[in-house]
């Protein structure tokens, strides 16, 4: 059995130390009321057991309270007194310096929780544990004098989760979707450098990817950039290879007419557009940001997005490179294709590429081939959406998602006209490539319904005392972010990526009006509906249930919004290493409740439980109602078998998502050992310390150094492996299809 150190390390339990510490304080007591020594032994054991009962690793403080209530238990109360005198003494010495052990085991990569906070962050990497000790030193700063202590209080019991509070420090924002086309169409600013406009197709992906890296240097969440934005520079390089191969017929004397040149040109135009992907892939890859990560990015795949002719053709020639860069994928360290975690890929289900007789239903078909052998791309309906998302001048609007998820409300600053300064402004038009998040905080909606103790008119009045605390967190956030000056990040504020504002002048008129919005997330619907009913959210009485609850989120943040001029929006939080977090805070808040509290995890937003059997359509037509709710973001998936050999599968689903819901992926499995050379899933099993760990079914290999394995951990793929929350998660997925 291990146990959690307040610094994070994981070791293994030592009852001697719960012993020794009875036995001081036992000896500060007069004779009369000390304890005998094998009431002291017997008290460890009983701690001990209290321990093993606990489906999780047990951190120090919770060891320390069961010491305490054994104490109480029998009466020990001038022991119990003396104990406890020295925890808090010992409390006030930590506090005075909070940071010095956890930084500590961050360098030495003994901190367990640190480890797998993100799947997608390799925490042996020098800038990757640099990056965390700024921000353990963000979060002791942020808990200590920035946030009020009710606040910190409810995050640290896992009643709220105030996200990302290692960047609270600075003046940061969340997600965003970069205004690339201004960046590249009108050119930018890089490290002080000027970036003129590309005079090619491989120029503008080679620009696109260091915007990339500068943006995701400046801000804590994902961005997405739109192919759409690339696709003109392909006939710039089309009118320079034309012009190229001319004079080279020329020069060597060959006869040629206009349309033999025209091919030899597009043989090369095509070339470089598959340089141009593999590009961007690579690049995304490899490159590292000040974060020590991956760019956390998503490209988008829109035809729709740009005019019908010679530039949607170009568009839907890079969509189909970028599909086929994809289902290579990238080589790992032996030299084998695996499937890498990013770029995210995002395609739109539109009339002109969902049916078999639809002009570019060949891009559907290879995306389909995609999606079976890497897990990308994930879908949205353009019809679907365009109902939902309705702009101020009654138009409906289909756009990405900022990173994985996070969801721009429609447009509704049109009448404003150009606040930001783009130069690729069009007025009367919705604008999208340009707004941001300012930041989320998430509700722990099982807690709310197990404080509650099944009384609706209770968990009613906790509901809305918990959104004013949220409501509280959120504003937190809001200003923070008011009087942020442009300087601070200038590759977004001052050069197009979200803005081009003067030196000095602040951000503070892009937080308004529904420029940028701000995000009410919730977790655990599907246990809070278990909880209050008896039932699934997937039966009529629960999603009844459900759906009022999801109402009721909407419906604060439109009073918030009403009172603030802040464009506050529901969000379906996806949970990584919060999961963990949020279910230890259940069982130690309320026990173990089976089917609510019973697993080291809860669900995210408002999934259907990843343990219920459902079939996939059925699944997505369920949640297409609940993501409806959730307009801040939200995605759903669907768990499916190796699907390679079943395109058409694929292909019906794909079918279901456009007619049914607006944003969903499908979860399939490609993994890879290191040692054997195994091609297939690496499976989830139990090692002689109860902790779940990843074994090759082929040679045995656990080693995580010699595994590739790629999940779906929260709309996005992880790579780095996941805390034992996560795990367990993950392990209990069944199969929709």
């Amino acid at each position: 059995m291990k146990i959690i150190k307040r610094s994070g390390t994981e070791v293994k339990f030592d009852i001697q130390k719960i012993t020794d510490a009875i036995r001081k304080a036992n000896s500060e007591v007069i004779e009369q009321e000390q304890l005998s020594d094998e009431t002291i032994l017997e008290l460890s054991n009983n701690v001990l057991k209290g321990c093993k009962k606990a489906k999780y690793s047990l951190g120090v403080e919770e060891i320390q309270n069961l010491v305490e209530n054994e104490l109480m238990r029998i009466h020990a109360y001038n022991v119990a007194r003396k104990y406890i005198t020295y925890r808090y003494k010992r409390a006030l010495i930590r506090k005075s310096n909070s940071t010095d052990e956890q930084i500590l085991s961050l360098i030495e990569c003994n901190n367990e929780e640190v480890k797998q906070e993100n799947s997608n962050k390799n925490p042996t990497v020098n800038s990757v544990q640099r990056d965390y000790m700024a921000g353990e030193v963000s979060k002791d700063i942020t808990k200590r004098f920035l946030l009020p202590e009710d606040i910190v209080k409810a995050h640290e019991e896992g009643i709220i989760h105030f996200h990302d509070s290692d960047y609270f420090a600075q003046h940061m924002h969340n997600c965003c979707l970069v205004n690339l086309e201004d960046m590249l169409q009108n050119g930018t600013v890089i490290s002080e450098t000027m970036i003129e406009k590309p005079k090619s197709f491989s120029t503008a992906c080679n620009v696109a990817t260091q915007i990339i890296a500068q943006v995701a240097s400046s801000q804590y969440g994902g961005q997405s950039i739109t192919l759409s934005h690339l696709a003109p520079f392909v006939d710039i390089s089309r009118q320079k290879i034309i012009k190229e191969v001319r004079e080279e017929f020329a020069t060597q004397g060959i006869t040629a007419t206009e349309d033999q040149i025209a091919k030899v040109a597009e043989m090369r135009v095509k070339n470089e557009v598959k340089k141009g992907c593999q590009m961007i892939q690579y690049q995304v890859v490899t490159l590292m940001t000040t974060n020590g990560q991956a760019p956390f990015v998503t490209v988008y795949m829109y035809l729709n997005e740009v005019p019908a002719g010679r530039t949607r053709d170009d568009l839907a020639m890079i969509i189909e490179e970028m599909l086929h860069q994809r289902i290579l994928g990238v080589k790992n360290e032996k030299g084998v294709y695996i499937t890498p975690a990013f770029p995210k890929l995002i395609y739109v289900l539109e009339e002109n590429n969902i049916h078999p007789e639809s002009e570019y239903f060949y891009l559907t078909e290879l995306a389909a081939k995609c999606t079976a052998k890497r897990m990308v791309p994930d879908y949205i309906s353009e019809k679907v959406m365009k109902n939902l998302k309705i702009n101020e001048n009654g138009q409906g609007d289909c756009y990405p998602c900022m990173g994985c998820r996070s969801f721009l409300t429609p447009d509704t600053t049109i009448h404003l006209g150009n606040i930001a300064n783009a130069l690729n402004y069009v007025e009367g038009q919705g604008k999208y490539y340009g707004r941001f998040n300012q930041g989320v905080v998430t509700l722990n909606l099982v807690d709310v319904a197990c404080s509650s103790g099944k009384d609706m008119k209770k968990f009613w009045e906790i509901m809305n005392e918990r959104l004013e605390l949220c409501y509280r967190a959120l504003m937190c956030r809001h200003k923070r972010l008011l009087g942020t000056p442009s300087d601070v990040a200038p590759i977004l504020w001052q050069h197009g990526g979200l803005a081009r504002l003067k030196k000095g002048e602040v951000i503070d008129r892009l937080l308004f009006d529904g420029y940028s919005t701000i995000s009410l997330g919730y977790a655990g619907l599907s246990e809070c509906v278990k909880y209050l009913t008896g039932e699934s959210h997937t039966t009529e009485a629960g999603s009844k249930l459900g759906l009022e609850i999801m109402q009721a989120l909407n419906d604060a943040c439109a009073k918030w919004r009403k009172e603030t001029n802040i464009a506050f929006s529901v969000y379906g939080t996806p949970l990584e290493s919060t999961t963990y977090k949020f279910a230890k805070c259940l069982q130690k808040r309320f026990g173990v409740i089976p089917g609510v509290t019973d697993k080291n995890y809860i669900t995210n937003s408002y999934h259907v439980h990843v343990t219920e059997q459902i079939d996939a359509f059925t699944k997505l037509t369920l949640e297409s109602k609940f993501q409806k709710l959730s307009p801040g973001g939200a995605v759903s998936y669907v768990e499916v078998p190796n699907l390679q050999n079943n395109i058409p599968a694929v292909l019906a689903l794909m079918q279901h998502i456009y007619d049914t819901i607006m944003y969903a992926e499908l979860n399939t499995k490609s993994d890879f050992c290191q040692c054997c050379g195994y091609s297939g899933e690496i499976e989830i099993v139990t090692d002689a310390d109860d902790k779940l760990v990843w074994r090759c079914p082929n040679c045995g290999n656990t080693d995580e150094s010699k595994l590739n394995v790629a999940r779906r951990t929260c709309g996005y793929i992880g790579t780095q492996f996941w805390n034992q929350g996560r795990t367990q998660e993950i392990k209990e997925r069944v199969l929709h299809l």
